[in-house]
């Protein structure tokens, strides 16, 4: 039976409720293997897991359970490793990172911000910035709209006016809120967003990250921003002892 991994914490971690469960239906029992001062929270992993609904949250609650007592390094839905003796042995091998991991995350969660242009915003902004495009489109309205020529060029320019401010807002949104935050973790890029930028926060500065993201969105009217947490450190933790399943859990 192959084991699925939900996460990684001290062996001194205090002992999980009893009759946890977690993924699978039946859900599986979670238990704990141990190697070393070292800690997996693992179960056996149901076969054809998905990522639906019941699942996830299951994944989310053993994590919320185990967090409530100390650090836990998060992962990710999914995590399923051959047996339970490929997990001690990673355990083992890794021993020295995991424990640095574990002291560098105590007391820190993760605020996901995603950041776009609010369409209608960003072409007054760039019109207002832009003398030469405002001036082509005063001059295309006046023409009655202007040449399929004059129409394509001044697309072109607003399209790449719009492309420079993304790169620029980003750079700008990211170091307003770095330094309120531990840590910086650049998510992957996604068709609508400007920014995906996850935030390694401590618990009791919380507050003094969330109060950035709200002077950056008040100053910023031409932004919508989205902020997702706080969550598990899971941008914050290189790969466990297992791989993703097939199909992984959606981004934060």
């Amino acid at each position: 039976m192959s084991t699925y991994v939900y996460g990684i914490t001290a062996r001194s971690h205090p002992a999980l409720p009893e009759g946890m469960t977690g993924v699978g239906e039946p859900a599986r029992t979670v238990r704990v293997l141990a190697e070393g001062e070292l800690a997996a929270l693992v179960s056996e992993a149901p076969e054809g897991l998905r990522p639906k609904r019941r699942d996830l949250l299951a994944h989310q609650n053993v994590l919320a359970e185990a967090g409530a007592g100390g650090c836990v390094l998060p992962m990710r839905f999914g995590n399923v490793a051959p047996d339970d003796d490929t997990v001690t042995q990673v355990l083992e091998e890794r021993a020295e990172h995991y424990r640095e991991r574990l002291a560098a995350l105590d007391g820190k969660v993760e605020y996901n911000v995603k950041a776009h242009h609010i369409e209608e915003a960003i072409l007054h902004l760039v019109m207002a910035e832009q003398p030469d495009i405002r001036a082509l489109a005063d001059a295309n309205r006046k023409a009655g709209g202007g040449s399929y020529d004059d129409k394509l060029r001044l697309g072109e320019l607003v399209a790449g006016a719009v492309k420079a401010r993304e790169a620029a807002d980003a750079a700008e949104v990211r170091g307003l809120l770095e330094p309120v935050s531990a840590a910086v973790s650049a998510g992957p890029q996604s068709t609508g967003w400007l920014l995906n930028d996850s935030f390694l926060v401590a618990r009791d500065t919380a507050e003094d990250f969330l109060a950035a993201v709200e002077r950056v969105r008040a100053g910023r009217p031409h932004l919508e921003l989205r902020v997702n947490g706080p969550l598990p450190p899971y941008s914050f933790v290189e790969p466990g002892p297992a791989q993703p399943a097939e199909t992984p859990a959606p981004a934060p």
